[in-house]
């Protein structure tokens, strides 16, 4: 027997916790595993502070070349499905550890980037500074005292950003509809947010082709990919 839709209307607060197997159906390559990126490169040279005072320009040309990667890829139709469920209901909130914008790009409203994005660059000094959606960084300095800036991401090595880490906490402890989509739920801190969801009463749904080590979790298990199931899985 099919297992009917979930409906949306039936929760006070929803929220869905995306991770990179989302955004690997749009062909954005993984972090770690078969074909993942870290697996190519590596991470001293390319990804953590120590690189960027060493090398800041060739860590720059390397975020410049994932963001002519990125936007060679598309948001699929998981995406566009999860921007409609949005609009239909405003108690859906996203919470996402990627840090590629596809989400955004579809259309949804992120209510906590994790990881950060690529599509941002920060200042030690001056803080968050906007920037064009385009491969090439409309500029590497910041505007106010000249410094290179950095991407605004969560590298190997740092700290995660606190206050970011605290909002996204805040709304899953409070949801009652909990959908894990495409994460492989061994990447901490964001993977102890599964269990907090648990641990607060949440209905707790997984959406991914394969099981993860937080599968016993959850009451209500996907196995498709997110680009048909969210569609199919809620009204």
């Amino acid at each position: 027997m099919t297992t009917p839709p979930i409906q949306l209307a039936d929760f006070h607060s929803v929220v869905f916790f995306i991770g990179a197997g989302m955004s690997a159906e749009s062909g954005v390559p993984t972090y770690r595993g078969r074909g993942g990126i870290w697996g190519e490169y590596d991470y001293t040279e390319y990804a953590c502070q120590r690189a960027f005072e060493r090398d800041p320009r060739k860590v720059l040309d390397f975020h410049e070349l994932r963001r002519t990667r990125v936007l060679a890829c598309a948001p699929h139709a998981g995406h566009l499905a999860l921007a409609r469920l949005q609009a239909k209901h405003p108690q859906v909130q996203v919470v996402t550890q990627n840090i590629d914008g596809l989400l955004q790009r579809a259309g949804v409203r992120v209510d906590a980037e994790l990881h950060g994005s690529l599509w941002r660059l920060r200042c030690a000094t001056h803080g968050v500074q906007d920037d064009a959606a385009s491969g090439a960084f409309a500029t590497r300095h910041c505007t106010a005292c000249g410094a290179v800036l950095r991407p605004d991401i969560t590298w190997f090595e740092d700290a995660v950003d606190e206050a970011v880490f605290a909002r996204a906490g805040e709304r899953i402890a409070a949801c009652d509809l909990f959908v894990s989509v495409g994460t492989s739920a061994v990447v901490y801190p964001a993977a102890s947010f599964i269990p907090l969801a648990q641990r607060n009463g949440a209905l707790m749904v997984e959406i991914n082709p394969e099981a993860t080590e937080a599968s016993s979790r959850f009451m209500r298990v996907v196995r498709e990919p997110a680009s048909t199931a969210i569609a199919d899985a809620f009204l």
